[in-house]
C-alpha cells in the first residue's frame, strides 16, 4: 500500500490510497469466501461453485462491495498508524477512484481536530466562593436529617393536610372525555410537594380516607402536552389512606440512631464539617469552571459541526439512561413531552458545542504546558482505589479494563491541569 497526504482548509486532509494487487487480491479472495454460500448455479453444488463462474454469471464486480467492507478499514487504519501526530474526530469520506480485479485506488478524506490558538492562560484573576457555613445551614441540614429518620403513621380519623402521604385514584377528563396520562389506581402523592397541577394538591386539603371528590384544575398554557395546554380539567379523586411522617426529637437518642456521635454537640459539629467540605468541593468545581470558561474565551478555534452532533447525541443518550434508570422509557417521554428526539437533540446542541470547545482548549493547555501523568501516579490511584473498596492490589488490577485504566489517566491528567492553572493565575 502507497500514499499520500494532502491537508486542506478548516483542519481536514485528504489520503490518496493505492492499495497494492496483492492485498486487494487477499480482500477479493477474502469476499469470495465469505459468499460462495449464497451462490447456486446448476452442476455445482451450494457453496462450491468456482469464483471465476460466478464471476462471469455476475460481472467481475460480484465481489467488490464486500472485498471494500474488508480492505478499507485496514488500510485507512493502516494510514493513520503511520501519520499518528494527526487526530481524526469523524468519519471518513471515501471516493473510489479506479477499481478493477487488480487494482483500487480511493480517496479518504476526514475532519481533524480543529487547530487551538490561546490567548492568556496564566496570570488571569478569580475568586473562589467562601465556604463559610452559617448556623442556619446547619439547622437545615439536621431537619433534613431528622426528617430521613422519621417514620410514616397513619392519620386517623383526621383531614387530611400539607405534608401528608395520600393514597389515591383519580381520573382526569377534558370536557367529559378522558385523556392519555388521566388516570391512575393506587398513586402516591405527597401534599404540598407541588409534582401535580397547581390546584390539585389544595383541593385534597380536608379529604378523609374513603371520600371521593371532584378536583376541578386548569393546565398551565406551558404544559408539555400541546393538547391540554390551558384547558380546564376535571379529577375524580378517590382518598383510599393517608400517613403523616413522625419526625423525631433532636436529643442524644436520636443522634445515636441517626449518626456515629453520641452527644447532640459532636453531631452539630460533624454536621458543620459535612457541610464545609460540601461547599469547598463545589467552590472549586466553580472555581475550575470559571478558568477554564474565561481561557476558553480569549482562545481560539473553530469547532467542527461533527464533534458538536456526537457530543449532543452523547448527552441525549445520556438523558435517556436516566430516564430507564427511573423505570420509564425514552419513548414514552417522547410522547408524554409533544417531542421528537430529533427536538430534544436540537435543545443539546448549545451545550455541546460548549462542552466541546472547552475540551479542545483544556487538551491545548496539556500539550504546550506539557502536563504528563507517569505510570506511578496511576499506579498510586489504583491502589488508593482498591483500599477503598477493601480488596488487595492484585485482585483489583485484575478487574481493570484498559478503558478504566484509561479512565483513571485522563481523570489525573484534569486534576493536574486545574491544579496547574490556579498555581498560575491569581485566585483570591
Amino acid at each position: 500500500m502507497n500514499y499520500t497526504k494532502e491537508l486542506l482548509e478548516k483542519d481536514r486532509v485528504k489520503f490518496t490510497v493505492e492499495v497494492s494487487e496483492e492485498e486487494w487480491k487477499n480482500a477479493l479472495t477474502k469476499a469470495y469466501e465469505k459468499n460462495k454460500g449464497k451462490f447456486q448455479i446448476e452442476g455445482f453444488r451450494k457453496g462450491k461453485v468456482p469464483r471465476k463462474v460466478i464471476e462471469n454469471m455476475y460481472g467481475i464486480g460480484v465481489f467488490f462491495d464486500d472485498a471494500l467492507d474488508i480492505i478499507l478499514p485496514e488500510t485507512y487504519t493502516e494510514v493513520l498508524d503511520k501519520e499518528s501526530e494527526l487526530f481524526p474526530v469523524d468519519r471518513p469520506e471515501v471516493d473510489i477512484l479506479a477499481i478493477s480485479d487488480s487494482t483500487l485506488k480511493y480517496t479518504a478524506t476526514v475532519q481533524l481536530r480543529p487547530t487551538v490558538t490561546l490567548g492568556a492562560y496564566t496570570g488571569l484573576d478569580f475568586e473562589k466562593k467562601s465556604t463559610e457555613v452559617s448556623d442556619e445551614e446547619v439547622e437545615a441540614e439536621i431537619k433534613k436529617d431528622l426528617e430521613n429518620a422519621g417514620s410514616w403513621e397513619p392519620v386517623g380519623d383526621r383531614a387530611v393536610e400539607n405534608g401528608d402521604k395520600c393514597v389515591i385514584d383519580f381520573s382526569g377528563s377534558v370536557d367529559g372525555v378522558k385523556f392519555d396520562g388521566g388516570t391512575a389506581k393506587d398513586y402516591t402523592i405527597v401534599l404540598g410537594s407541588g409534582s401535580f397541577i397547581p390546584g390539585f394538591e389544595e383541593q385534597m386539603v380536608g379529604m378523609k380516607a374513603g371520600e371521593t371528590k371532584v378536583v376541578k384544575v386548569k393546565f398551565p398554557d406551558d404544559y408539555h402536552a400541546e393538547n391540554l395546554a390551558g384547558k380546564d380539567a376535571e379529577f375524580e379523586v378517590v382518598l383510599h389512606s393517608a400517613t403523616v411522617k413522625n419526625v423525631p426529637a433532636l436529643d442524644n437518642e436520636t443522634v445515636k440512631d441517626i449518626s456515629e456521635f453520641d452527644t447532640v454537640d459532636d453531631y452539630k459539629k460533624s454536621v458543620k464539617d459535612r457541610l464545609a467540605a460540601k461547599k469547598n468541593e463545589e467552590a472549586d468545581f466553580a472555581l475550575d469552571q470559571a478558568i477554564i470558561e474565561k481561557i476558553a474565551e480569549g482562545a481560539q478555534v473553530e469547532v467542527p459541526e461533527c464533534m458538536i452532533n456526537d457530543e449532543a447525541e452523547d448527552m441525549l443518550r445520556e438523558f435517556e439512561y436516566r430516564v430507564m434508570y427511573s423505570g420509564g422509557s425514552p419513548e414514552q417521554f417522547y410522547k408524554m413531552s409533544g417531542q421528537t428526539r430529533e427536538n430534544v437533540l436540537n435543545t443539546y446542541k448549545t451545550g455541546a458545542a460548549k462542552n466541546v470547545r472547552l475540551r479542545l482548549v483544556m487538551q491545548e493547555i496539556i500539550k504546550v504546558a506539557n502536563i504528563t501523568v507517569s505510570d506511578e501516579e496511576i499506579e498510586k490511584d489504583i491502589e488508593k482505589s482498591a483500599e477503598e473498596a477493601a480488596m488487595a492490589v492484585d485482585e483489583f488490577k485484575k478487574n481493570l479494563s484498559d478503558e478504566h485504566r484509561n479512565y483513571i489517566k485522563n481523570s489525573l491528567l484534569t486534576k493536574k491541569t486545574f491544579e496547574f492553572l490556579k498555581n498560575s493565575n491569581n485566585i483570591k
